[in-house]
């Protein structure tokens, strides 16, 4: 038998020896039986770091078990090219070979670590959303994202770097154009400044309802470049984040109270002490209500309209929001009707009263003859 396998073993194939082919197949065997394996023996981790005070050891074993399955696989392959004779003349295939697995490498590297800073900050987000401050909520998106387009940049700098590609020429180059780049893209810098600015004055946050030129809407996600600002027709509005250092911007949701602020009118039949009556029962409508301040209010009798006699309602409710604001408003509007019909009295709707001199046609006498 063992005099048949050396046999076997001196046979060749396109010029490479048969221990050659076993052993890389081996190799790459051994990496994928890996790749199976090491998640399964990580998996017993996981459930002793599961028992720790700590996240961040359950955050990091789950951010490498996918990258490092991928990663043995890549150590088979590199031994597997090592150990065949790949031809180096005319064209190197073994330099390139080796070089694409170091940035296969580095592929891998960026993986694991663009897969940890996102589950922290989805775990940093999720303690945000805890604390009575909404600027970490505004800040960890942006923070996330950032950290993202960082990581790509080194990953593809250090994969080409691997490829054998001069990075000094590369950022030199880089240098010589940053003039032009800024130029160009005067445009995004302005948009980025914009976004620090919502970041550090905090003029608004996501979730909060806003106005902002002809845009209004709720504050969905704040950007780097843009904002997106959701519609109450439920259209989005992304607005570029340069729009909010020139224009004014008007945050409803900081509203302490919402202002209830109307005229109704009573007919002209209505005598004084019948007025001063109707004036003093919105006003009892007002204090006897529970969801509108008692604090500060205005009623009074204000303008002798063209066809009614008006009266002035200025106050605020308790909650700030819509629907809870129209429900409030309508039980008032009905409770002033009740209390202004038990005093027996109307509310006015527009008339016109037309006085006439004379008739067409009528006699000059009568028109001469008639008293003032």
């Amino acid at each position: 038998m063992w005099e048949g396998l050396k046999d076997a073993m001196d046979f060749s194939l396109l010029g490479i020896e048969m221990w050659q082919l076993l052993t890389a197949f081996i190799a790459v065997l051994v990496g994928f039986v890996l790749k199976q394996l090491v998640p399964a023996m990580l998996s017993r981790v996981q459930k002793l770091a599961a028992k720790t005070a700590t996240s961040f050891d359950d955050i990091l074993l789950e951010s490498i078990i996918p990258p490092l399955g991928w990663f043995c696989v890549l150590i088979g392959v590199y031994v597997a090219i090592d150990v065949l004779p790949i031809p180096q003349e005319p064209v190197n295939i073994l330099y390139f070979l080796k070089a694409l697995a170091k940035g296969v490498s580095v592929v891998l590297f960026i993986w694991f670590a663009i897969r940890l800073s996102d589950k922290l900050c989805d775990h940093w987000a999720e303690k945000a959303a805890d604390t009575d401050t909404k600027i970490d909520d505004q800040a960890i998106p942006i923070i996330q994202r950032t950290l993202r387009v960082f990581l790509i940049l080194v990953g593809v700098t250090l994969f080409l770097q691997n490829l054998g590609y001069s990075i000094g020429s590369l950022v030199a180059g880089l240098g010589i154009g940053g003039a032009a780049l800024a130029l160009a893209s005067k445009d995004t810098l302005s948009n980025l400044f914009g976004a620090i600015v919502i970041f550090w004055d905090r003029p608004f946050a996501v979730g909060d309802w806003i106005v902002v030129g002809d845009v209004e809407g709720v504050v969905e996600v704040v950007g780097l470049r843009t904002t997106r600002v959701r519609t109450f027709a439920k259209s989005l509005i992304t607005v570029p984040n340069a729009k909010f250092t020139t224009s004014s911007i008007n945050n409803w949701s900081k509203m302490p109270r919402r202002r209830i602020k109307m005229t109704v009118g009573l007919t002209y039949d209505t005598k004084p002490a019948q007025m001063e009556a109707a004036v003093n029962a919105v006003r009892d409508s007002i204090k006897a209500n529970e969801a509108i301040h008692n604090d500060f209010y205005l009623v009074n009798f204000d303008k002798l309209g063209d066809s009614s006699l008006e009266i002035f309602i200025y106050c605020f409710t308790v909650t700030t929001n819509w629907a809870e604001f129209l429900e409030v408003k309508q039980q008032f509007l009905l409770d002033m009707m009740k209390r202004i019909d038990d005093l027996g009295l109307a509310f006015a709707f527009p008339t016109t009263s037309v006085h006439i001199e004379s008739m067409p046609g009528e006699p000059k006498a009568l028109t001469t003859e008639r008293p003032e």
